[in-house]
């Protein structure tokens, strides 16, 4: 079996994937099913195997990917009913045959055992939590982002229809629907910033008509108004002269679980379309507005926030955008607790990355890796980004309108589990209630927007790393990690890659790692693993990525000592010595999870003189100091934390002559920490636009026939738009349905400086058995010095083989077997699961009397009668119960007509007899 990473998911912690199949009376018989449980069936279909969880009550609609667990073991991503009380997925993967047990599980948020569940319902506190409700803060600023400017804002709507605009990430119309935030009085062209709220319930209510369709919604329903939800923010814009809009994507919602990437493109298409409209409004004007717009919208000083997949969606809509030349200045992007599902980048333009460390959705946080991935991504790079971490925010409650209390329809905490539990019950003290986190929200949107978009420059604290708090965000602890502008930044060691011969002395030790063990028993994959995880979320630089799974992720030191002379020493070039313009040295750092809670360690700068002025880590930042939570649930989070030594404190150090730098192990005997990102800098707004300049790179789409011998190639094309004077990389991989005879790549593409095209061969492994269509992408991700373009590229392998003719026999059984087959033959071996169907005919054996259906269970009287050929076989059997009765009879017969088959050629309907001899 081809299983997904078991680093990706999560056994759903809500009780549902145990309840019976609620129904008032049985159920009826099922199509000829493979294997069932009192809630799930697998069986054949066109397309291979279905697999079907029915749940006793609505599953949640959350951001992370619903997959399916077979037997403990992810198969697959699941579709959901529009109830959100039926799972299927169809997979051409045999071993579903013999499933014992399915489950529905979370990507990005695992544990096989349900641990994570249980461990929400305890009360058990962390080492550190002590310290987290109490802990360092940062300056409060002077000005805050969040109070209302001198502008009134008006509001106003716009609906073009629920169908409105043909999406092609999607295959579907969408709605264009959006809430208009307007300074009234503002001069001039105004800064634009869109919102677009993430994957959520998009209707609700009672049907009273149903549909098959999922949207638009169903008579009696009404779409959910998540695009209502993020009023404070969009007021405190308003007010002061930004332009905003909120935009619903609710089709987007109803449809994503059929898009190839979880509808990220489909919502980029959405965002740009919307820009569109507002290009228009803003020029010529037009329905509904007129001109009330013409000549007041600045559309080159663009900002989106996507929030949930949301925030990959404006993650995708900035890169689209450069890719088709930058039609808009987008120069600033925030993903809000977003998804990062291909493990895009983001050159080119300013972002900050907003981490709820209580998400219960996108519980892994696995938006960190759009700043990981991004860093160094692009040579030159002028742009400035961050991550900005909220203790005890989840998920939802950024939105009102995903928030119970406040919303309009159905909303719960994304958290759950104990109401006292540490850090992220509802009622404990770490806890932030709903609208002390929907402050926090608007502060960190208003200063992000206002800083990138306005230039006010008194914001700018909020992102540098420094922690400078707005009085608005109240009493929640924030901590935020920035790579500041490469004008104001000078690189000294990013620490992935060894460090020089001699650099590490005394009882230390260190070792470049990237990736984690999966607990008890995953094994590392060519690297030296940054740690151990049991998968469930608590690794959000290392956990693999749902359609990128093995792309690396960040590479860091880890530098161990066993006592303290450890010493790790750094000289610095000669043309790189003058570091008199910066103001900080600075690094990002966290200690092992497997070590104590707490450590420390010395910085040690040394002047040409030999000066030299120490500083303990712990006297500047809490970097080294274990987050809060006990060891469970996807707790507590292992984030590098930002370490900032002002160079003003360095007292008697010549700054235009550091000769080195050196970590030391003099605090703590014994410890183990992640080291990343060592730079000298001064805070910057930096330069933002979209990266018109870069190449873009793109998979082909490609379909191959299977062949009958021997092994040939899946070739996708990997491209360049163009030739670049710089070597351009990219990770590629296959995702998606392999079977047994498509190999699993995973490989790097490297275009020296002049080549525009590379091939990626996915082996094909030829036979003579039918078998399914195989249907694969070959994923593109993480690019250096390039664009992504169209980074999925579709692949499909055709069986070409013929279809094997099927034979069913007649059976003769003495009564006292109980059971008995009509035999079924193949002429040659299938990789399908062959089945007929038919029904059972009175001869002068009678139904019930003498034989029954093996449906008789579920249908009493029934008459199916159905049997298989499983995969690799040539036989198999139609099963019959034989009725013993104790009664001394003659010989009687009865039959079998057969008029249904899948994956064997049959002439229907046949007709079989089955005969029973008497033992009495």
């Amino acid at each position: 079996m081809r299983h997904l990473s078991l680093g990706m998911v999560a056994l759903l912690g809500l009780g549902l994937t145990t309840a019976p199949f609620a129904s008032a009376a049985p159920p009826a018989p099922p199509e000829p099913t493979i294997a069932q449980g009192n809630n799930w069936d697998v069986r054949a279909v066109a397309g291979g195997y279905q697999v079907t969880l029915r749940l006793g009550a609505p599953a949640p609609m959350r951001s992370a990917l619903p997959l399916l667990a077979v037997d403990g073991e992810p198969v697959g991503v699941a579709k959901q009913s529009p109830d959100q009380r039926t799972l299927t997925m169809v997979t051409t993967d045999p071993s579903v045959l013999k499933a014992k047990d399915v489950k529905l599980v979370w990507s990005g948020d695992v544990d096989q055992d349900g641990k994570k569940a249980e461990a929400r319902g305890k009360a058990v506190g962390g080492p550190n939590d002590a310290y987290w409700l109490k802990p360092r803060l940062g300056a409060l600023l002077k000005d805050d982002p969040a109070k209302a400017g001198k502008f009134k804002v008006e509001t106003s709507e716009y609906n073009l229809g629920d169908e409105a605009v043909f999406l092609p990430g999607l295959g579907q119309k969408s709605e264009v629907v959006g809430k208009v935030y307007t300074p009234v009085g503002a001069k001039g062209k105004r800064p634009f910033v869109l919102f677009l709220h993430g994957r959520h319930q998009y209707c609700y209510g009672d049907a009273t008509t149903p549909q098959e369709k999922p949207w638009p919604c169903a008579k009696g329903e009404k779409p959910v108004p998540s695009y209502r939800g993020y009023d404070g923010a969009a007021q405190a814009l308003a007010s002061n002269g930004y332009q905003v809009v909120s935009i619903s994507s609710n089709a987007v919602n109803a449809y994503d679980g059929d898009a190839y990437d979880a509808g990220a493109q489909a919502r980029a298409e959405l965002v740009l379309h919307h820009l569109e409209l507002w290009k228009k409004w803003s020029t010529t004007g037009g329905e509904p507005f007129g001109t009330k717009y013409v000549g007041k919208v600045d559309l080159q000083n663009v900002g989106l926030m996507g929030h949930s997949r949301g925030g990959e969606g404006v993650a995708r809509a900035a890169i689209v955008n450069a890719d088709r030349g930058g039609q808009f200045g987008i120069r600033a992007v925030l993903p809000l607790a977003p998804v990062d599902f291909a493990r895009s980048t983001v050159p080119g333009v300013a972002m900050s990355v907003i981490l709820p460390t209580c998400d219960g959705d996108v519980s892994d946080l696995q938006g960190q890796k759009f700043y990981d991935d991004t860093r160094y991504s692009v040579t030159g790079d002028a742009a400035t980004r961050s991550t900005v971490t909220v203790l005890g925010a989840n998920h939802n409650f950024f939105n009102t309108e995903w928030t119970p209390g406040q919303s309009e329809a159905p909303s719960n905490d994304d958290w759950g589990g104990d109401a006292k539990a540490s850090p992220c019950g509802e009622k404990y003290a770490g806890r932030l209630k709903a609208k002390e986190q929907q402050a926090v929200g608007t502060a960190y949107l208003s200063g992000f927007f206002r800083l990138h978009l306005g230039n006010e420059k008194q914001f700018l604290p909020m992102f540098d790393g420094s922690d400078a708090r707005a009085a608005s965000a109240g009493r929640a602890v924030v901590r935020v990690v920035a790579q500041a502008p490469l004008a104001s930044r000078r690189d000294v060691n990013r620490f992935d890659q060894a460090l020089p011969e001699g650099a590490v002395s005394g009882k230390a030790s260190s070792v470049v790692c990237a990736g984690a063990r999966r607990q008890p028993s995953g094994r590392a994959a060519g690297f030296v693993p940054c740690l151990t995880t049991d998968g469930s979320g608590d690794a959000p630089h290392w956990d693999p990525a749902a359609f990128a799974a093995r792309t690396p992720t960040l590479s860091a030191t880890r530098f161990s000592w066993r006592d303290k002379t450890g010493v790790l020493h750094l000289n610095l070039p000669a043309a790189q010595r003058d570091v008199s313009k910066y103001a900080v040295l600075g690094f990002r750092t966290a200690p092992d999870p497997a070590g104590t809670p707490t450590t420390d360690l010395s910085v040690r700068v040394i002047d040409g003189k030999g000066h030299t002025v120490s500083v303990a880590v712990s006297k500047v930042s809490d970097a080294l100091m274990r987050m809060p939570g006990p060891k469970e649930s996807g707790l507590p989070k292992n984030l590098l934390r930002s370490v900032q030594i002002p160079l003003s404190s360095l007292k008697g150090l010549n700054l235009k002559d550091v000769r080195a730098i050196e970590l030391r192990s003099d605090k703590v005997a014994k410890g183990t920490v992640y080291l990343s990102d060592l730079a000298f800098s001064s805070p910057g707004v930096g330069v933002s636009a979209p990266a018109v300049k870069l190449v873009r790179v793109s998979a082909s789409d490609i379909k191959v026939k299977e062949g009958d011998k021997g092994t040939q190639n899946l070739n996708f094309v990997v491209r360049l738009n163009r030739a670049s004077a710089r070597p351009v990389k990219v990770y590629a991989e296959t995702s998606g349905e392999h079977g047994a005879t498509v190999g699993d790549v995973a490989t790097t593409v490297v275009f020296k400086p002049g080549q525009v095209r590379r091939t990626v061969s996915v082996p094909v492994e030829a036979n003579t058995r039918d078998s399914y269509d195989l249907k694969l992408d070959l994923v593109l991700s993480v690019p250096q010095d390039a664009l992504l373009d169209k980074s999925f590229g579709h692949g499909e392998v055709v069986d070409d083989d013929p279809t094997p003719t099927l034979t069913v026999g007649n059976l003769t059984t003495a009564e006292k077997n109980g059971e008995a087959g009509f035999p079924l033959k193949l002429s040659a071996p299938s990789d399908k699961y062959v089945s007929v169907t038919g029904s059972l005919k009175d001869g002068t054996a009678v139904l019930k009397q003498d034989f029954v259906s093996t449906y008789e269970e579920w249908e009493p009287g029934s008459r199916t009668i159905d049997g298989s050929v499983e995969p690799g076989q040539t036989t198999g059997t139609a099963i019959v119960n034989i009725v013993d009765d104790k009664v001394k009879e003659p010989t009687e017969t009865f039959s079998a007509v057969f008029d249904q088959v899948d994956g064997g050629e049959i002439k229907l309907p046949v007709t079989v007899t089955g005969t029973i001899t008497d033992n009495d």
